[in-house]
């Protein structure tokens, strides 16, 4: 008797064993994988996702003071109750500051009045870094290569949909971007990624961009620096923007 109650014992303590093995194969003391540090810093969010959260820089409100002309100076675009536009022939404008990784949100709006059509209606763009283009243009109800229409990178990558809103709406875009990566020689580490959404539809899904975008023949890197001013192109149309913030990523 006494034998059998040790051998259920020995079974017992064997099965509780087992079960202890059992659960630190599943993780254990669940503090081991807790991480306290670093601690995210608190960041107030904007009320709407158009609004700017707190550790955003405003690039456009109510001035253009963030903006220069591309030789140096002022910007000579219009500008009126906080929305900026485009006046031809008066040349792109970049940005004061140099971003690299960021995150950027930006509102654009092509003429009420439709002019032209293709490439020569409401056409302008944004340039990240002054080099990798991001077209604006008024793709509603217009046909252009899929390349050039708005929401593609210029010449390489076409969106995955066309979200445009009628000529005359505002329009937006949010935009992940990761700047190349060059080796000392200057040739590419990691080629620049961009994620946009489009009045809130994704359009280019964490893509890999070729290159400096071209107007002629196959985009290709050149070695720059980490950081470069952002550009928004005169086309020659009228097209105006709004409500521009942008996040050191």
């Amino acid at each position: 008797m006494n034998k059998f109650i040790l051998l259920i014992g020995s079974f017992m303590i064997s099965i509780t064993t087992l079960q202890a093995q059992q659960t630190d194969r599943k993780g254990g003391d669940p503090k081991l994988t807790e991480q306290w540090v670093p601690e995210p810093k608190i960041v107030t969010p904007g009320k709407t996702a158009a609004d700017a959260p707190s550790d955003a820089i405003i690039l456009l409100g109510n001035n253009m003071d963030a903006w220069e002309a591309k030789g140096g100076g002022p910007a000579k675009w219009a500008m009126e109750n906080g929305v900026m536009t485009v006046v031809k022939g008066a040349g792109e404008i970049h940005t004061k500051q140099a971003f690299g990784d960021c995150q950027l949100h930006i509102e654009w709006r092509t003429p009420a009045e439709v002019k032209g059509d293709g490439q020569g209606r409401g056409n302008s763009g944004v340039l990240l870094m002054g080099k990798y283009e991001l077209q604006v243009l008024d793709s509603y109800n217009n046909r252009t290569y899929s390349n050039g229409q708005a929401g593609a990178m210029y010449k390489q990558l076409p969106p995955l949909v066309n979200v445009c809103r009628p000529p005359g709406e505002w329009q937006t875009y949010d935009i992940i971007f990761t700047a190349p990566r060059f080796y000392e020689d200057g040739s590419v580490q990691s080629q620049a990624r961009i994620t946009v959404l489009q009045n809130g539809t994704l359009v280019q899904n964490n893509a890999t961009i070729w290159g400096g975008t071209q107007y002629i023949g196959i985009s290709n890197y050149e070695k720059h620096p980490e950081k470069l001013p952002l550009v928004l192109q005169d086309h020659g149309n009228p097209v105006s923007f709004r409500n521009i913030w942008v996040r050191i990523l």
